[in-house]
């Protein structure tokens, strides 16, 4: 009997626990949907349609899309050059957000110098009643000179894509809409809502029509035009604007032949008419700077609504918070920068944050060629029969590195911008971070670059759209998910939030954390909450585990198959995708490599980016208590990091290189002195007393090699192929990998006691203050950040504005690695 008590006793103890594991994981599950609405309500309307000037969007396939143009009405001429996508041809002196919180706030200038304007873009937004609550822009505007005429074109839309209506309430007239303009609406997703635009009370005319004596339409009022517009066009609104107006002008061609033209204000006003079942509205302000209007979305469903007559004071409290904030995170001003340093830092980490935007579309994949076709010599000529398919729609909301040139997103280039951004708003970076992992497919692989859309390859050129899954790309976002688990370890229980007694009389701590959508709480809400910082990792594990063996699967090197010798028979990479030229997949794109390319090739940095994923993944593994991965993952780095010196160093050149084969077959080094040589210092895989640790550092600080007084060059001064051809990694100074460098060194070198401390202490104080003066230089010279600097003047050349890792000046500044 007793037997049969302690067996009944056992039984029920398994039955309770099992239960209760259950409910713990029930409890886990609910707690991660929780968080993700709140996540969603703040984040789903913003500023995300980053290759515009200025335009919102919500984080939603088909739905309403709103967007800024203008050009000037001076003269005749002004209508061919609309403004509406951000074009580095149309050479703007600057256009650049001075402050963007990421959630619900943000400021941004554009000087428009042609047309005598700055205009000035405050945005507001409250979330709250399930649909994202409303939100509210500002668009002012002064002279830049009081001598000129500064005669302006504003043209304001909205469009629908997908299931819903918009209709304009206000009364419609041929003269023009009175104040305010309104607008309703309801969407599915959306719900019920409503638009109105406000003028402001000073608002004048342009000099140009007040001389004329026309007097219809009237330009006091908004001019208007609807229109219905297939789904998936609304992002052509500047095409379709110029087919109406070269209709209209060649209808009005009989007026111009007898001389009577009309002042271009009047020539150019819309006509003031809505086609039944419009999607798309256009209203048009003609105005003389100074001048300003308000547009105000409201969510039928919010319970808070942004007033008029607080639009001032709340965006003056949101400027304070964020500059608070910025010094309480960054400490600029107590590291001993001035105002406008901390005004340049500002802006770069704003100009970041605006270049995020929600992505949607389909993308273009060839499948038919993969890893196998590179496994011959001569590879990359042989003729093949492309076999190019358009994947089902996906999603993406993700920073970009350029919005003009580049307004995508990359593989690359990401885990760079999470870094800033994550130190900004934990959660904001988070968000974007599982939108990449998502996009990992069931065989590992994640296109390097998201070209999702019509809209997306209309800014790339055909050649480069079409994406193999057999293509990697560095994996930096487990940077910016390491940096998440620092943030996490370093957090102490005096900086965590105190919920307030009377909000936590109903609701536990934890309930509010995950269920807020308050501005102040959401930024560090994984940071509060171990549990759901624990569950965020358990969520993109599996993917990052699976791109990982992707990597390993694909990106394989031959280490017995050419006869050579390392600790491991295994361990050995090679990017796929070169070219004699290129080798687009690691990112150094034209950086030199062995010529011509050959299957017996291995890249150094590509294993060091392997041995850094097996490094991170182990870590992550330990935090989820998988034993059996933290164990291989274990292994495979220490492997890694033995083949690292038996395969990648060379003794005669004292770096870390590039292999491949001789005319004989025999395994040779390539040496080309550069960012190449550094990854495993990068990487922090060298101890502090290694004499390759010493060399590296020889060749970073020697000023015939990679030294300049504008940061680290791409290529060795002393290379023959130095500033050649293209130029793009091949000399100039780019600011991700001198972030990475002074990183390592702070984090591994500089910092810690051993035989080369004190010359890394004095590259890394030298280097930091290269970095930020020059780029410091060049944004008050120019008005811009750029993607890359020269080392031979330190002038920023190529794209402009480079919203991404340019941004990372931020970081140093602030020596937040």
């Amino acid at each position: 009997m007793y037997r049969v008590f302690i067996a009944f006793i056992l039984f029920f103890s398994l039955v309770v626990s099992e239960i209760d594991q259950n409910s713990e994981s029930q409890q886990i599950i609910q707690k991660r949907i929780s968080a993700n609405r709140a996540s969603n309500e703040s984040l789903l309307w913003g500023t995300y349609r980053p290759n515009l000037y200025f335009g919102t969007r919500p984080r939603l396939p088909e739905s309403l899309m709103t967007g800024l143009m203008w050009f000037g009405v001076n003269d005749p001429e002004g209508f061919q050059k609309i403004r509406h996508e951000c074009d580095q041809s149309e050479k703007l002196e600057e256009y650049s957000y001075k402050k963007h919180n990421g959630r619900d706030f943000a400021v941004q200038t554009i000087t428009d110098a042609e047309n005598n304007v700055i205009l000035k873009i405050e945005f507001l937004k409250v979330s709250s009643g399930g649909h994202g609550g409303d939100w509210a822009v500002r668009i002012s505007g002064k002279p830049i000179s009081e001598d000129k005429p500064s005669g302006l074109s504003l043209l304001y839309y909205f469009g629908l894509e997908g299931d819903g209506s918009i209709d304009l309430e206000s009364r419609l007239d041929q003269s023009g809409l009175g104040n305010p303009v309104e607008l309703s609406g309801t969407t599915p997703d959306l719900g019920q809502f409503s638009i109105k635009i406000v003028d402001g009370q000073d608002n004048r005319i342009p000099n140009s029509a007040a001389l004329s004596m026309q007097t219809h339409p009237d330009l006091r009022k908004t001019q208007y035009w609807g229109h219905l517009i297939p789904d998936g066009d609304i992002w052509r609104a500047k095409s379709y604007l110029r087919g109406f107006y070269s209709q209209k002008l060649e209808l009005m061609r009989e007026q111009f032949s007898s001389g009577n033209i009309p002042a271009p204000p009047f020539l150019f006003a819309l006509h003031n008419q809505v086609h039944e079942n419009s999607n798309f509205y256009i209203f048009q302000k003609m105005v003389e700077a100074p001048f300003q209007f308000d547009i105000f979305f409201e969510s039928g469903s919010s319970p808070v609504h942004i007033e008029e007559s607080d639009f001032t004071s709340n965006i003056q409290s949101s400027s304070k918070n964020f500059d608070t904030k910025f010094e309480n995170i960054f400490g600029l001003a107590s590291k001993g920068f001035d105002d406008d340093h901390i005004n340049f830092a500002q802006t770069m980490l704003s100009n970041l944050i605006g270049g995020i935007g929600y992505f949607y579309g389909s993308s273009i994949v060839d499948r038919s060629f993969t890893d196998v076709d590179e496994a011959e010599e001569y590879f990359w000529d042989k003729s093949r029969k492309a076999d190019p398919k358009l994947t089902p729609p996906s999603a993406l909301f993700s920073a970009t590195p350029s919005r003009p040139f580049f307004p995508r997103g990359f593989y690359w280039d990401e885990g760079f911008h999470q870094l800033l951004i994550g130190n900004w708003d934990n959660d904001l970076s988070l968000d974007i971070i599982k939108h990449w992992t998502s996009l990992i497919d069931n065989d590992g692989w994640v296109a390097r670059e998201q070209i999702l859309g019509e809209e997306a390859r209309s800014k790339v050129p055909p050649e480069f759209q079409t994406q193999y899954p057999h293509y990697a790309n560095p994996p930096t976002l487990l940077m910016a998910i390491e940096a998440f688990i620092e943030r996490l370890d370093n957090i102490t229980k005096s900086q965590r939030i105190n919920i307030d007694e009377d909000i936590a009389l109903n609701l536990g701590p934890s309930d509010i954390l995950i269920t807020t959508t308050d501005s102040s709480i959401l930024p560090t809400r994984h940071l509060q909450d171990l549990t759901l910082a624990k569950s965020f990792l358990a969520e993109i594990y599996p993917k990052l585990r699976s791109n990982y063996k992707w990597f390993r699967r694909t990106q394989w090197g031959g280490i017995k198959e050419w006869g050579r010798r390392a600790s491991n028979s295994r361990e050995a990479y090679r990017w796929r995708g070169r070219t004699p030229g290129h080798t687009l997949t690691s990112g150094l794109d034209d950086y030199p490599r062995p010529t011509p390319p050959h299957p017996a090739e291995l890249h150094i940095d590509l294993m060091c980016w392997v041995g850094f994923m097996a490094r991170s993944l182990r870590d992550i593994a330990e935090r989820l208590d998988e034993e059996d991965d933290v164990e291989d993952f274990g292994k495979h780095y220490r492997d890694i990091i033995n083949n690292l010196n038996d395969l990648h160093w060379s003794e005669k050149d004292q770096a870390f290189c590039d292999v491949t084969i001789d005319e004989d077959n025999e395994s040779v080094h390539v040496c080309h002195k550069g960012y190449l040589s550094l990854f495993p210092m990068l990487h922090g895989f060298l101890p502090n007393d290694s004499p390759k640790l010493g060399a590296i550092l020889d060749l970073m600080y020697n000023p015939n090699e990679l030294w300049s007084p504008y940061g680290l060059r791409s290529l060795s001064k002393s290379d023959k192929y130095f500033n050649t051809e293209e130029n793009y990694w091949r000399g100039p100074v780019w600011i991700n990998v001198n972030y990475f460098a002074l990183s390592s060194l702070y984090k591994n070198y500089a910092t810690k006691p051993g035989p080369y401390q004190e010359k890394a202490r004095k590259i890394y104080k030298e280097l930091r203050d290269n970095i930020i003066n020059n780029v410091y230089k060049e944004f008050n010279r120019t008005g811009y950040s750029w993607e890359q600097y020269s080392s031979i003047n330190g002038e920023g050349v190529r794209s402009h504005p480079f919203n991404g890792w340019t941004s990372l000046v931020t970081l140093i500044m602030a020596e937040k690695y």
